[in-house]
């Protein structure tokens, strides 16, 4: 836990010196094991620090080297900022960061006043930090705010203003995030895929017989995502939204439904461009390096 007083802007500058006084929250008030099965196993911790109380239940699965920290705080502080670090032992001066459709590197040095000012970085559901044959994946669900600092990563959970709403934040908070060691870089390790698997986790449903499957659409690369299946704006048709996320160029075959008949690349506005010739219930494009297609099915 940190002292969080801006200058400026409480509810939503951190500025740099935050790191000039700060609390381990080592106050462990409790720790048990509640799950130890063949799939996974779970330690769940509570902590006190302050008037605030920390739960965590930390998830350890069998065939899976992804570790989720899911957690419940009651955070009753202000001007403070909530983080969980991870000291690790990799050397790279740079580190990659998702964005909408896509991803970025950032530099994570100090050389220059610029790189200086870098010290929160946005990521939405990873960001990534590898040397040439290996790396950490650094995974949530609903918090953007990373850093990189001597071997350290975090990523910042509350902060908890009090300007101009003088209670910011102070409630009860439930969110997940993991770490995701791997071999490679983040494109070897499938860190997006694994991103996706921990914001649309997998739900049972008590129905359906085991090995039957299916899939309203799918993509045959795995460096191109299909993020959005949507009804046309218009209400005439679906619309598939995908990009591709490894800087490729990539030849892409897309499989979609045996009723389909017409198949249409457009713009973000939906408008049609060219119609897509349709193969035994697939369609083939081509996609440019972070390229963000539409298709609109029919």
């Amino acid at each position: 836990m940190f002292e969080d007083k801006p200058i400026y802007y409480d509810n939503w500058d951190i500025d740099m010196f935050y790191t000039e006084k700060s609390w381990p929250i080592n106050d462990l008030v409790r720790m048990t094991w509640i799950e130890d099965g063949p799939v996974r196993a779970t330690v769940e911790l509570e902590y006190k620090i302050s008037l605030s109380t920390i739960r965590q239940k930390i998830h350890f699965y069998a065939d899976s080297r992804r570790i989720d920290f899911e957690t419940w705080v009651d955070w009753r502080q202000n001007q403070h900022l909530l983080k969980a670090e991870f000291p690790v032992d990799i050397h790279s001066d740079e580190a990659a960061f998702d964005i909408q459709f896509g991803n970025l590197t950032r530099k994570v040095h100090t050389n220059t006043s610029w790189d200086k000012a870098r010290f929160e970085l946005c990521g939405q559901k990873w960001m990534d930090y590898s040397e040439g044959h290996y790396g950490i994946s650094l995974l949530n669900d609903c918090k953007y705010g990373h850093s990189i600092r001597d071997g350290v990563l975090s990523i910042t959970l509350i902060k908890s203003g009090i300007e101009p709403n003088p209670t910011a934040d102070q409630e009860e908070h439930m969110f997940t995030y993991a770490i995701y060691p791997h071999a490679g870089s983040w494109r070897d390790a499938g860190t997006i895929r694994e991103s996706y698997f921990l914001n649309q986790p997998l739900r049972m449903v008590e129905s359906g017989r085991p090995g039957n499957v299916f899939s309203f659409a799918h993509v045959e690369q795995s460096n191109v995502v299909l993020e959005t299946v949507k009804q046309a704006e218009n209400g005439d048709g679906t619309v598939l939204r995908l990009y591709e996320s490894e800087n490729a160029r990539t030849k892409t075959t897309l499989h979609i439904p045996a009723d389909i008949i017409k198949a249409y690349s457009c713009n973000l506005l939906e408008e049609i461009a060219e119609e897509l010739p349709v193969t035994d219930s697939k369609v083939t494009f081509l996609m440019k390096p972070y390229e963000i297609k539409t298709i609109l099915l029919r």
